[in-house]
């Protein structure tokens, strides 16, 4: 992910910045922390974009100020340098953003229905994965990458996610 690497970069110059002893507001710390965390949160679920606008404004409010600061104390060349860097992971966001706005289609499932890819391992074996779904009235499918889609009405798929992870519970505590 681009913001990640953006941030990185960013963190880094700071970083910098401290060992020659440049002095950091709270607010700039703050904000990298912030960034941190809203990055982590996207992360870990894309579908909520409210947060990419406040992760920019944590990343553009850090680079007006550590820009600067570096410029003062390493010169242009080195600023020209971490600029390029930037705009490049910069790059990366947009590219990020295009892959995310496409659509979650899997063709072959009739529409309405939902589904869930689940991975075949010895903690699940893909015989107990396909007993689970017959027993909630879902169908499934071997794919390519040794995954099983398995699909179906909302209160199948919920109930076969219940199930599972169960299963897998139990089968983890022994």
């Amino acid at each position: 992910m681009g913001y990640e690497e953006a941030w990185m970069l960013l963190a880094d110059l700071l970083t910098e910045l401290k060992k020659t002893g440049e002095t950091i507001p709270a607010n700039i710390m703050k904000d990298l922390r912030s960034a941190k965390t809203m990055i982590k949160i996207l992360k870990a679920d894309p579908t909520h974009t409210e947060n990419i606008p406040r992760v920019e404004i944590y990343l553009e409010n850090l680079e007006f100020h550590l820009v600067p600061a570096a410029q003062k104390r390493f010169g242009i060349e080195f600023v020209d340098q971490w600029m390029k860097k930037l705009e490049e992971a910069k790059k990366r966001i947009c590219d990020d953003e295009e892959e995310a706005a496409a659509p979650r289609f899997v063709p072959g499932i009739p529409r309405g229905e939902r589904w869930i890819r689940v991975q075949v391992s010895k903690e699940t074996p893909q015989r107990n994965i396909e007993r689970l779904a017959e027993e909630n009235k879902l169908s499934y499918r071997t794919q390519e990458d040794g995954y099983l889609l398995v699909y179906g009405s909302d209160e199948g798929i919920k109930s076969f996610i219940k199930r599972l992870s169960k299963k897998f519970r139990n089968a983890r505590a022994t």
